[in-house]
């Protein structure tokens, strides 16, 4: 019997909500656990500083510049790129990182000190002290998402993110712009109280991650909104999310993904490895401070198998 990919209901199924700002629970764990409980993402308005997120967003503008693909007179944070540049990069090259950006320009932002130092910023830890109620884990294995208009672009498949993390399955994802992120861009959005069901079987599709969660029929409810700069959007891992379809082909989408979990809870290796073909000797090489080099390497980690099964295709039984 063969596989069918997985595909969203239709249009016609869906029904939308805007995000629920969650900041005033901050200083009420018990309730901020409870809305998470209930919901299955928490939003937080502009909690990270404007500045340090867009001088973030200056650093990757200026390694797609670097590799030609960026529009000229501009200043350091316009995101218009060349269409014709981009999609002269062939499609296996864009493949090989599934971030909308080369091998070669994705090293160049892994190396990027500040991209791998805002994770750890004290606005984020908070969030995630009260979630955990103890010392907190930062994943150090850090992805930027590049979303260029090349032709071989197409967006997020609904998905869960613990296959792909594994280890705790209160491992939680952060998901934040690197900059503005109106709907029409392509933002992230989440299936309302979906990480109830716990872990949901995969099929193969296109996409970053090569898998989705097939949608059941009463799977409809999605939240969803416009992000400013210092947004950021939180969820656990068996909450289902997608990412809306970009409606520019002169635009770049820049974002981060970033996990967390309680450090005395299981981690899988490979969130402790680059997200890149990089060592950190070669990520560090060019850093100024050296406080976050292998910092997880100071705590007693539980560190878990990898199983493979979480990806084998399989039939969702709704």
């Amino acid at each position: 019997m063969s596989l069918e990919t997985a595909t969203p209901p239709p249009p016609t199924a869906i029904r939308k909500s805007l995000f629920v700002d969650s900041t005033p629970l901050l200083g009420d764990p018990a309730a901020l656990r409870a809305r998470a409980r209930e919901d299955g993402y928490l939003f937080f308005k502009q909690r990270l500083p404007a500045d340090e997120v867009l001088a973030l967003r200056a650093e990757l503008l200026a390694v797609v510049e670097r590799h030609g693909w960026r529009q000229p007179g501009q200043d350091a944070l316009g995101g218009l790129v060349d269409y014709d540049a981009i999609n002269r990069v062939t499609e296996e090259a864009m493949h090989r990182t599934d971030v909308g950006v080369t091998a070669d320009a994705y090293h160049d932002v892994q190396k990027l000190e500040r991209f791998h130092r805002l994770p750890h910023h004290p606005r984020l830890l908070e969030i995630y002290r009260a979630l955990f109620d103890g010392e907190v884990l930062v994943h150090p294995r850090h992805i930027a998402r590049m979303i260029t208009p090349h032709t071989c672009m197409v967006p997020t498949p609904p998905h869960q993110d613990f296959p792909y993390i594994q280890g705790s399955a209160n491992t939680w994802t952060c998901w934040f712009p690197v900059g503005d992120c109106p709907r029409p861009l392509g933002g992230l959005t989440v299936l309302h109280g979906s990480h109830r069901g716990g872990y949901q079987p995969v099929q193969p599709a296109k996409g970053a991650g090569g898998f989705a969660v097939p949608l059941c029929p009463h799977e409809t409810h999605w939240v969803e909104g416009d992000y400013e700069v210092g947004d950021v959007l939180t969820f656990p891992c068996h909450t289902i999310h997608k990412a809306l379809r970009c409606q520019f082909k002169d635009r770049i989408r820049l974002s981060l993904d970033v996990r967390y979990q309680a450090a005395s809870e299981p981690v899988d290796n490979s969130s402790l490895n680059p997200h890149c073909s990089l060592t950190w000797d070669e990520i560090y090489a060019g850093w100024k401070h050296d406080d976050l080099k292998y910092y997880w390497r100071k705590l007693p980690l539980n560190v878990s198998p990898w199983d493979q099964g979480y990806l084998q295709p399989k039939r969702r039984i709704c």
